[in-house]
C-alpha cells in the first residue's frame, strides 16, 4: 500500500499532502499522477520553456511563418512537455527505485514505496510514450526526427549519476531538445541559431540543476550518487554563475541573427534582465539550506517566463 502523502512530505520538498489532482481524479490514479510528477509541474515548465523560446525565435527569424503555425507548435510543445516529462520521471524512477528508498526526499515515490509495481510502471510508460509519439507526429519531419533522437539521452540519463560527476551536463543535453524540436517545427529547416539556443539552454540547466542537487548532497554522498553539487562543493556558486554567464553568451549570439532591429533590442533587453536576475538569485541562495536551494531552483521558471515574454513582444513588433 502507498504511504499517506502527509508521511512523505519533508520540510524541504514541494511534495504536497493533497493537490487538486487528488481531489478531482479517482483515488486509484494518485500513484500514477505522482509517478509522472503532475503534483509538481516545475519540471514540465522547465522542459517546455526552451521550446517556447525556440518557437518564438524561429518565428522572428522566419517572418513568413503564420501566427497560427507558431501558436500550434507552442501548444503541441506544452502538452508534449507534460507527457514526456512524465515519461522521463517514470524512466528515472524505474532506474532509481532502490536508490530512492535510501534518500529522505525520494523514499516516498510510488515505485520506491511500493505503491506502483514495475509491470504497472512499464505499462504506464508505454501509454505516455504512445501519447508523446502522437503529439510528435503533428510536427514537421525534422522535428519528428529530433524528437525520436531525444529519447536516447532520456533513457540513458539516470545512468549518468552513477558514472560521472557531471550528470547535470547530461540532463542539459536531454532536457533541452525542445529548443531544437520547437525551432525545426516552425522553420521546417536546420538553422544555426537553434544550435546556439540549445547550447545556451544546456548551460542554463547545468546551473539550475546544480542548485537542485544541493538538496540531496548529504544523502547522495552516503549512497554513492554523484553530482556537481558534490564535485564543486564550496565552489558551487562560482560554477553556477559561470554556467549562467555561458548561457547568456550563447543566447546573445543567437539573438544577433535578428540583426540590429527593434525585435533584437527588445529581446536583448529581456536577456539583460534575466541574466541579472539569475546572478542575483545565485548570490543570495544558501546552498547548505535544502529549502533555499529548492526555492531558487523553482524560481528559474520565472527566468523562462520573463525572457519568453520579451521574445513574444519582439515577435509581435514584426
Amino acid at each position: 500500500m502507498a504511504k499517506n502523502p502527509s508521511q512523505e512530505k519533508t520540510a524541504y520538498t514541494d511534495i504536497q499532502a493533497s493537490t487538486w489532482f487528488d481531489r478531482l481524479l479517482p483515488e486509484w490514479t494518485r500513484p500514477y499522477t505522482r509517478l509522472m510528477r503532475l503534483d509538481r509541474p516545475i519540471g514540465a515548465y522547465l522542459l517546455f520553456i526552451p521550446g517556447l523560446w525556440a518557437a518564438l525565435l524561429a518565428g522572428l527569424l522566419n517572418p513568413d511563418v503564420s501566427f497560427g503555425r507558431v501558436a500550434w507548435v507552442i501548444f503541441l510543445l506544452f502538452v508534449g512537455s507534460i507527457v514526456m516529462r512524465g515519461a522521463g520521471c517514470v524512466i528515472n524512477d524505474m532506474w532509481d527505485r532502490d536508490l530512492d528508498r535510501q534518500v529522505e526526499r525520494t523514499r516516498g515515490r510510488p515505485l520506491a514505496s511500493g505503491a506502483v509495481s514495475m509491470p504497472q510502471a512499464l505499462s504506464f510508460l508505454i501509454l505516455l510514450l504512445v501519447l508523446g509519439l502522437l503529439i510528435l507526429l503533428q510536427m514537421k519531419p525534422l522535428g519528428i526526427f529530433l524528437g525520436l533522437v531525444s529519447m536516447v539521452p532520456v533513457i540513458l540519463y539516470p545512468l549518468a549519476k552513477r558514472v560521472t560527476d557531471y550528470p547535470q551536463a547530461v540532463l542539459g543535453l536531454t532536457f533541452n531538445f525542445g529548443a531544437l524540436i520547437g525551432w525545426a517545427a516552425v522553420s521546417e529547416q536546420f538553422q544555426w541559431p537553434m544550435v546556439l539556443l540549445y547550447l545556451g539552454c544546456i548551460a542554463w540547466t547545468f546551473g539550475y540543476d546544480t542548485v537542485y542537487a544541493h538538496q540531496d548532497k548529504s544523502d547522495d554522498a552516503i549512497v554513492g550518487v554523484r553530482s556537481t553539487a558534490l564535485k564543486f562543493g564550496d565552489n558551487s556558486k562560482r560554477a553556477i554563475q559561470l554556467s549562467y554567464f555561458v548561457a547568456a553568451v550563447f543566447w546573445f549570439f543567437c539573438l544577433l541573427y535578428l540583426g540590429f532591429s527593434v525585435p533584437f533590442f527588445i529581446c536583448l533587453l529581456g536577456l539583460l534582465v534575466v541574466t541579472g536576475r539569475m546572478a542575483f538569485q545565485v548570490q543570495r541562495t544558501n546552498l547548505d539550506d535544502p529549502a533555499d536551494s529548492l526555492r531558487t531552483f523553482k524560481g528559474e521558471q520565472i527566468t523562462g517566463w520573463v525572457f519568453g515574454m520579451f521574445l513574444l513582444i519582439g515577435w509581435i513588433t514584426l
